[in-house]
């Protein structure tokens, strides 16, 4: 292809970039979707939850052939100590019909039939490509270079995750502080399907999302999650990178002591694992957004930093594909135009901003500050378990009431009044 000019380079068969090089085809441009593994998704890890309304939008009732696991239904925060767990646990039926709210996917599997679906639609894919610098024309982006490979379009879309090399080059944003991102450290872990639907109380397709704190991730600011798929489990911790590094631990080490927590044991017992790897998430939503445009180039999904993570759920997946299709807006008006300056391509932060994108990352923009509180991790887990444990035990002594089980549970954790009554107002802020 040296030499000759695309419409539109996409960089990065994620599910921002499949999405956003499906859309443009539509459109009748030229598109070529530039993936670095062998096939969109050879370097995605594990899996994880899709809430599906928005890719519903493009590819109608897409669960009839996406290689989805499960609908999810039931949905669990857990909070660990070192040996106990308490459990917020919600299951609807309402989540087990179509349009599903949300299902369980594997992205090796998920992402390479998504780009499929941008080839069907006239995207040419091109794997194997390592993408090492930006091409320019002035100050104007015009296309990117691989070795003494180049290739040529009147617009780039950087689709290539939380590093984003690509904007960092195009001076977009400078080298992530290491407080924007965490370290994700996951696996799968293969189960029978009838051992995985008796354990998580499962029927047919259901399926079951945890969000866990406390000791899972040692201290550390973090969480753990874990999801059911048909013949397997995704299971991880996400934790933040600068703690991390601040406490002088390895993920790989509290990984292992979270697969052998009483309560995560259980659940993986008799499992094995068929994949495992790390790699870096965005954290700090808003903050770390860079500028999302410059001449001849858009950024999209991770790159953009476009992640939440409120401790009730982790939603990447439908944001990245409704900045994809935002993307593929601002696209639209400028080949429109034949324009694809900064100032045509702004349309695109406009189109976000009208989207449930930025709707939701401000309602949620407190929550990466409140979710590095250590109480989460340390005193409220073990608030909860001393409580219950005190609720329920009978030992042949007059039983308290609830309000003095609460007041010394409550000194016994040295948790100040003040601070619990400022927690609760801060998370009901943040979350």
């Amino acid at each position: 292809m040296s030499g000759d000019k695309l419409d539109v380079i996409v960089v990065g068969a994620g599910v921002a970039g499949c999405t956003a090089a499906l859309l443009l085809a539509r459109q009748g441009l030229e598109v070529a979707l530039i993936e670095r593994g062998p096939y969109p998704g050879s370097k995605n890890l594990s899996g994880g939850v899709l809430y599906g309304r928005v890719l519903h939008q493009i590819i109608p009732n897409f669960w009839e052939e996406a290689p989805v696991e499960r609908w999810i239904t039931n949905n669990v925060v857990a909070f660990l100590t070192d040996e106990d767990s308490f459990l917020l646990d919600h299951k609807t039926k309402a989540f087990n019909r179509p349009p599903y709210n949300a299902v369980s996917v594997l992205r090796s599997k998920f992402d390479r039939w998504l780009g499929e679906q941008a080839e069907a639609a006239g995207a040419i894919l091109v794997p194997g490509i390592k993408v090492e610098r930006l091409l320019r024309d002035g100050e104007r982006i015009v296309g990117i270079a691989a070795g003494e490979e180049e290739m040529f379009a009147e617009l780039v879309i950087a689709a290539d995750g939380a590093n984003s090399f690509l904007a960092q080059e195009a001076g977009l944003r400078p080298q992530i502080p290491q407080e924007h991102v965490a370290v994700g450290i996951k696996a799968v872990i293969a189960l029978p399907q009838s051992v995985i639907e008796n354990r998580f109380r499962l029927d047919g397709n259901e399926g079951s999302a945890f969000n866990i704190v406390g000791s899972a991730t040692q201290g550390i600011a973090g969480g753990g999650f874990l999801y059911t798929n048909k013949e397997s489990l995704s299971i991880g911790l996400v934790i933040q990178l600068a703690h991390l590094i601040e406490h002088q631990k390895k993920a790989s080490e509290i990984f292992d002591q979270y697969l052998g927590h009483p309560w995560v044991a259980t659940l993986v017992k008799d499992g094995k694992v068929v994949e495992y790897g790390a790699h870096l998430v965005p954290e700090a939503g808003l903050k770390m957004m860079p500028r999302l445009f410059t001449d001849g180039m858009l950024v999209i999904g991770d790159a953009a930093g476009l992640t939440i993570n409120n401790g009730f759920w982790v939603r990447g997946m439908d944001l990245a594909i409704g900045s994809a299709m935002a993307a593929a807006e601002a696209a639209a008006q400028a080949f429109r135009n034949k324009d694809f300056s900064a100032a045509s391509l702004a349309f695109y932060r406009q189109k976000l901003e009208e989207s449930f994108v930025m709707a939701d990352l401000k309602t949620f923009s407190r929550a990466p500050h409140f979710m590095q509180n250590d109480r989460l991790y340390t005193a409220y887990p073990q608030l909860l378990s001393e409580v219950f444990r005190q609720i329920y035990q009978q030992d042949a002594r007059p039983h308290q009431p609830l309000r003095q089980i609460a007041r010394e549970a409550v000194r016994r954790g040295n948790l100040s009044i003040l601070d619990l009554l400022r927690d609760i107002w801060n998370g009901g802020r943040a979350l």
